[in-house]
């Protein structure tokens, strides 16, 4: 079964260091691994590409850059027809596409191919673009938005909030789905030995933007240092405390500058290829997802699933999805978001208990190994595709752009 797997947004690279970039990368390699031959359809190739990915055929289609909003938008609307009619000529037999604004590619193949679509929905971009960035023709991103989730046989959402957003869009809501993000739990894996280390290095992996909580991280954990160090009677903490940055963004200088306020050991290491990540993980002690209080809690957040599968202790706050994953003091431990308090007294909790850390990364792992796979997650986005499949068969695909071939799905495990 060839899979024509779409990626209109220029914000998006398929070989790139961004937490989009390994998703992309993690799907593809999932219908890879099931003998499901991929050609990605995109307007961003990227240059970091992975060792085992270096055969992926890759059709790229760039979006001239400009400064004018409106002609951006009809240049990605312009690179969706173009990628569509090269999928079409190419050939496929199942077609999956990242949901991107001004994008219609996945039903422009539909309607000239019959062939089953998945559209994977990360976030309510119309709303994303129209609050953080410039939208001008908002009515044909809804437009646009509707056609494609009105000719997808399956609509795969990564949170319910995500998917509670796309219901208006359609007149079927069977068709939408949730599925969880995922990790590959053979690329991240804890270290095979626990090494004797001379101090507690908090971590966070992702991109430096306001809604990641950051600015709380860096003082909770000069304040848990500070604490650790009353508690030792010494000058400096014993063991000594560093806090490790991994990933780059907007606020980055900002975020230098609110660390040189404090005596801690605080290092950015800015954007790295996902190949180093693993490496990173291991080197943490304990990983933060401090995610801030009042932002719209859609997400699937990727690096809450490298925590777990790295065997590493999560402390995260309680917000959107996070909560249905992490249980409190069993697979981490959760603190209210925006938190300074809490969430340094987590971290002093898992710097002072050697045990908890222990018991709480074994089961992050086992949970990652069990849930939370990549494979085990796109085997249940084509369990859903199968199902739907046949649904459609009994009720005659009545709301389809055209009638879709029976779904055989191969190599499943």
């Amino acid at each position: 079964m060839r899979v024509a797997y779409l990626c209109v947004d220029p914000g998006v690279p398929v070989f790139g260091t961004k937490g989009s970039s390994v998703h992309v990368q993690e799907v593809v390699r999932a219908f890879r691994e099931r003998d499901m031959p991929v050609t990605v359809y995109c307007t961003r190739r990227g240059s970091d590409v992975p060792a085992d990915l270096h055969d992926l055929p890759v059709v790229e289609r760039t979006v001239a850059a400009t400064e004018s909003p409106a002609e951006r938008e009809r240049a990605i609307a312009s690179a969706a027809q173009s990628l569509a009619d090269a999928a079409i000529e190419d050939g496929c037999d199942l077609v999956y596409e990242r949901y991107s604004l001004f994008s219609t590619a996945s039903a422009v193949i539909a309607r000239a191919t019959g062939s089953p679509v998945i559209l994977e929905v990360n976030a309510p971009l119309i709303d994303e673009q129209r609050t953080h960035r410039t939208l001008v023709d908002e009515a044909g991103a809804r437009a646009d938005t509707t056609r494609v989730v009105t000719a997808a046989t399956v609509v795969v959402c990564v949170s319910e909030p995500v998917a509670a957003w796309v219901r208006p869009f359609t007149t079927s809501p069977r068709r939408i789905t949730v599925v969880a993000n995922g990790v590959n739990t053979r690329r991240i894996v804890p270290p095979a030995h626990s090494s004797v280390t001379t101090g507690f290095t908090v971590g966070f992996i992702g991109t430096l933007k306001p809604w990641h909580g950051v600015d709380v991280l860096i003082r909770a954990t000069a304040r848990a240092e500070s604490a650790a160090r009353a508690n030792s009677g010494r000058l400096a903490a014993e063991p000594p405390w560093r806090l490790r940055i991994v990933g780059d963004g907007p606020e980055r200088a900002a975020l230098r500058q609110l660390a040189s306020n404090y005596p801690l050991d605080v290092e950015f290491t800015g954007a790295v290829a996902p190949e180093r990540v693993p490496e990173l993980l291991a080197g943490f002690d304990v990983a933060a997802a401090p995610y801030p209080a009042g932002q719209d809690q859609y997400f699937s957040p990727l690096k809450l699933y490298e925590y777990l599968s790295a065997g590493l202790p999560v402390v995260a706050s309680a917000v959107g999805q996070i909560p249905t994953v992490i249980v409190d003091d069993c697979t981490g431990l959760l603190v209210p978001p925006g938190d300074e308090v809490a969430l340094a007294d987590a971290l002093g909790r898992v710097n002072e208990d050697r045990a908890l850390r222990v018991r709480l990364g074994r089961a992050a792992r086992a949970l990652a190994v069990e849930r939370h796979d990549w494979r085990t997650v796109v085997g249940r986005i084509l369990d859903q595709l199968s199902a739907a499949d046949q649904a459609q068969l009994k009720a005659g695909a009545a709301d389809s752009f055209a009638p879709q071939p029976a779904l055989l799905i191969g190599g499943r495990r």
